[in-house]
């Protein structure tokens, strides 16, 4: 496939695979059983939900719906990266009441990983590195990074 002409694909209505399997447009999915598969009981005469969104009716009907929009999102958002470390924040907490973000519940996190192969001395020398070149982007942010 030549990645030049692909073209973006927006549904515009809900996509019907074959018979049994309808992708619609808010991102769940419908499955049907066969019409032969009528006379067949899947659960005990009652829905069943499972984990991830999942409903399958007396007569194998399955439903999966999508996974939820912004309700959570990532937890953190990566700030800046090195070779074998990560400089990570917590998301901005923002008061619904008067739009103020929470400045006492960010935080800035540090980790490095290192291949256990590397031996001592030369993941000391490669974490003095980073270190300095992470300690170097905390310098140049345009917010203060308050140390506890």
């Amino acid at each position: 496939m030549n990645p030049q002409k692909f073209n973006e694909q927006i549904l515009n209505n809900a996509v019907q695979m074959d018979a049994s399997v309808n992708f619609q447009l808010n991102g769940n999915m419908l499955i049907v059983p066969c019409p032969w598969e009528d006379d067949k009981e899947v659960t005990n005469g009652e829905r069943v939900r499972y984990r991830g969104g999942i409903e399958v009716d007396a007569d194998g009907r399955t439903r999966v719906k999508r996974y939820k929009d912004g309700s959570k999102g990532p937890l953190h958002e990566t700030l800046y990266e090195t070779a074998h470390g990560a400089v990570k924040m917590t998301r901005p907490q923002i008061r619904p009441y008067n739009g103020r973000r929470r400045m006492d519940e960010e935080y800035v996190y540090v980790t490095f990983k290192f291949p256990k192969k590397y031996g001592l001395v030369l993941t000391k020398a490669l974490y003095e590195e980073e270190a300095d070149e992470i300690m170097s982007y905390f310098k140049t942010r345009k917010e203060e990074t308050i140390w506890k």
